[in-house]
């Protein structure tokens, strides 16, 4: 056990080491490693909402004060109304996707274009006729499906 910790400590010091070494070169992070510094994951387990549009996970806090990463144009960031509108409690199962772009989950949900993220696997709401009319005017799909009655 103690060879394992000694090993651990030591690959820790040389990623360190490694991270100091790219800094000062001035070279820029892959774009797999930045765009999973910019991935954000619920900062509580209650109040979890989904995106209605990409079904990310994220507490209502979260996006009144960061927004959603996948949809900055629907300017949920200070904005508590329009975080309710875009987002919905009614969600089901959840998918952390640490690399969408090679993941098979995320190319089945159909989010391996967007950030690193906790993501629901389906969506339930629907988006009031202006927003919609909006989205389909940009040309963007989204995931959330009518309740069915």
């Amino acid at each position: 056990l103690r060879e394992n910790h000694r090993a651990m400590s030591d690959y820790d010091d040389e990623a360190d080491m490694g991270r100091e070494e790219e800094e000062q070169d001035g070279q820029e992070l892959p774009p797999t490693v930045a765009d999973l510094a910019n991935s954000s994951a619920p900062s509580a387990l209650r109040g979890i909402r989904s995106c209605m549009r990409c079904g990310i996970l994220k507490t209502l806090d979260q996006f009144i004060n960061d927004g959603c990463e996948n949809c900055p144009f629907l300017e949920m960031v200070d904005n508590p109304e329009k975080c309710n509108l875009c987002t919905t409690a009614f969600f089901e199962g959840q998918a952390a996707i640490m690399d969408p772009r090679q993941s098979w989950m995320a190319k089945w949900l159909r989010v391996d274009n967007y950030l690193p993220g906790v993501y629901a696997i389906s969506v339930t709401g629907q988006f009031d006729k202006e927003i919609e009319e909006e989205l389909e005017s940009r040309g963007c799909r989204w995931r959330c499906r009518p309740a069915q009655s």
